[in-house]
């Protein structure tokens, strides 16, 4: 299988590009796993397939480094955007991609060597219902700055869906060994049926945040841009910040505008390309007995 290392901020996948390797007997949970594996496999935070779709111009599919299959990812996105367009799938500079959670249009920019540079999604409009995230309790209802307490300590929790859940966490003062102490706790907190991805957010000004994460399914990320797009939102729905910020990640930063006009998120940020190469091992399928 050939395969291609990619990067959005740190936020790191194998990417797959399904036009040339056909995966249709595959396990993929399975072969995500081995995939993902920093010692035994090519090593990353999950795998990411570019697929023909019959509604837009690609489809995405993103599978966690744990094999479960997540609706969205905004890294990802940006990276299939520069994939596409640079490895010749495309030459547009705006087009749709099907993910579980939704159609996105990505725009790209390119540099001074004709490849992708920086990449801006619209990726739709924020939603804030429990049934829209999902959560337990009133369906219609919206969470913002609601008391969660996990393991003896109480968070203003803000939920958030951009076609995949965020609880996003409002500290004082942003500490990294929180993330793994409370991260596990609150994927898998009973108000998330789906689990949820969390987001520890400091407020440093009107137009920054300082962004860490606990995604779910994969852990501690260096970036999440769905997460970075939930953040903002929450951000300026609770009125600590402008509808434009700068999010600082563990990886680098993003530009998110929750543009007023329309209601939709925008996210501009950039896409890397490590290396390609080929996978060695054999390829779990569908029904084997390894």
């Amino acid at each position: 299988m050939k395969f291609t290392k990619m990067h959005g901020l740190g936020n790191d996948y194998v990417y797959v590009n399904c036009f040339e390797e056909p995966l249709q007997q595959v396990d993929l949970p399975e072969l995500a796993r081995r995939v993902s594996d920093r010692n035994f496999g090519i090593g990353g935070d999950g795998l990411i397939l570019i697929m023909p779709s019959d509604v837009a111009d690609f489809r995405m599919r993103v599978f966690n480094n744990d094999g479960s299959e997540a609706k969205n990812c905004g890294n990802g996105l940006r990276c299939v955007s520069k994939y596409v367009v640079d490895h010749g799938l495309t030459n547009k500079e705006s087009f749709t991609v099907e993910t579980l959670g939704g159609i996105v249009t990505p725009r790209v920019r390119l540099g001074a060597n004709g490849r992708v540079e920086l990449v801006t999604i619209d990726m739709g409009e924020p939603r804030f219902a429990r049934s829209a995230i999902p959560m337990t309790g009133n369906p219609d209802e919206q969470v913002v700055e609601y008391p969660l307490t996990v393991e003896g300590r109480t968070f203003p929790m803000t939920a958030v869906s951009m076609g995949n859940p965020h609880a996003i966490l409002f500290v004082e003062e942003l500490k990294e060994e929180d993330v793994t102490a409370y991260g596990p706790h609150i994927e898998r907190h009973e108000w998330f049926p789906e689990r949820t991805n969390v987001e520890f957010i400091q407020v440093l000004n009107r137009q920054e945040l300082l962004f860490r994460v606990w995604e779910r399914g994969s852990g501690v990320t260096l970036a999440c841009g769905t997460g970075a797009c939930a953040a903002a939102v929450a951000a300026s729905l609770s009125g600590k910040t402008d509808r434009t910020v700068t999010v600082h990640l563990a990886g680098g930063d993003l530009l998110i505008e929750w543009r007023e006009s329309d209601n939709r998120v925008y996210m501009t940020g950039p896409a890397t390309e490590v290396y390609q190469g080929v996978y060695g091992e054999p390829l779990p399928m569908v029904g084997s007995a390894e």
